[in-house]
């Protein structure tokens, strides 16, 4: 591949990005004038991805938000602690290392060969949101792309007996703060190549090991093979997750099924849909082209991306 071909394909790539990201704050209203964001960097591809997407919207954004780039050293043995200091030391953005213990925390509860992932979580963000509220933070984005949403969605039907995934936006439970997540319409293998392509220094998590039993990386290959064999079907499944209905589900919190009754005024436009046979959009069936910019005239932008 040509230099020109590698730039025009990156081009349309990060367009793609920023195009997915702005939809996504605009749809959730993720970002507000006056927001402080804190962007939780990993050092994985995407956290480098969200952090370069953000920034680059920042510079033509419609509203004024400020970004701080956090990383939390959790004292892994042979972390590589002079990376992302260096990385964030070239790019015009504050920043901060917070130092926590919690690799020891976690060896010492977790035995030896059980998943470290769900008490690393629960520790890591009882950090974060702790160094959030010391520093005004009014928002904490994270780099959960499409593909982990739907991931979860899974995991949770197929071993917690609940279908519920990682929303776009989301308020801590005690309420002092909002979580989002700008990727939600990012797919994996964008970020990917992008993140390649821009060499990010990419730290891989070792506190857990590969892990590679866990049953995420189980979710991870179904999904992958489907996609494989039924190209669509990932894009259906996200598509689904944005139009529930409620009535036609089982969960009488959410539904009052105990409520019904009869009443011929409440008729809605459309009527009962449940023998009717199940609608199948051919546009979500197949990949659309990226290319053809004039998709974007049918939904608002955060920012002009020229």
């Amino acid at each position: 591949m040509t230099d020109q071909r590698s730039k025009l394909e990156f081009n349309k790539l990060q367009k793609r990005l920023r195009r997915n990201v702005g939809k996504a704050i605009m749809d959730f209203s993720m970002i507000e004038d006056g927001d402080k964001i804190m962007v939780c960097l990993s050092g994985g591809k995407d956290s480098y991805t969200l952090l370069d997407i953000l920034m680059n919207l920042q510079k033509s954004a419609p509203v004024k938000f400020e970004l701080i780039a956090v990383n939390l050293d959790q004292k892994q043995p042979g972390f590589p602690e002079t990376v992302l200091p260096n990385y964030l030391s070239t790019l015009d953005i504050p920043f901060e290392i917070i130092e926590e213990d919690t690799y020891s925390v976690v060896k010492r509860v977790i035995p030896e060969g059980k998943t470290t992932c769900g008490l690393c979580s629960r520790l890591r963000r009882g950090v974060i949101y702790g160094w959030a509220e010391r520093h005004g933070i009014t928002k904490i984005a994270l780099g959960h792309h499409r593909d982990d949403m739907i991931e979860t969605l899974f995991l949770n039907m197929f071993f917690g007996g609940s279908m519920k995934s990682m929303p776009p936006k989301l308020k801590s439970d005690d309420g002092k703060h909002i979580v989002i997540r700008p990727l939600a319409y990012c797919k994996e293998k964008d970020i990917a190549q992008y993140a390649k392509a821009k060499n990010y220094p990419i730290i891989p998590c070792n506190l857990c090991g590969s892990q590679e039993n866990l049953q995420r990386q189980n979710i991870k290959m179904m999904l992958q093979d489907w996609d494989r064999k039924y190209p669509g079907r990932i894009e259906t499944i996200f598509k689904a997750m944005t139009n529930v209905a409620p009535s036609h589900l089982a969960d009488n919190e959410i539904y009052d099924f105990k409520g019904l009754s009869q009443d011929v005024t409440s008729q809605k436009a459309g009527g009962d849909t449940l023998f009717d046979t199940p609608e199948l959009n051919s546009s979500m069936l197949s990949e659309k082209d990226d290319s053809d910019e004039t998709q974007q005239s049918n939904s608002i932008q955060f920012v002009n991306i020229g």
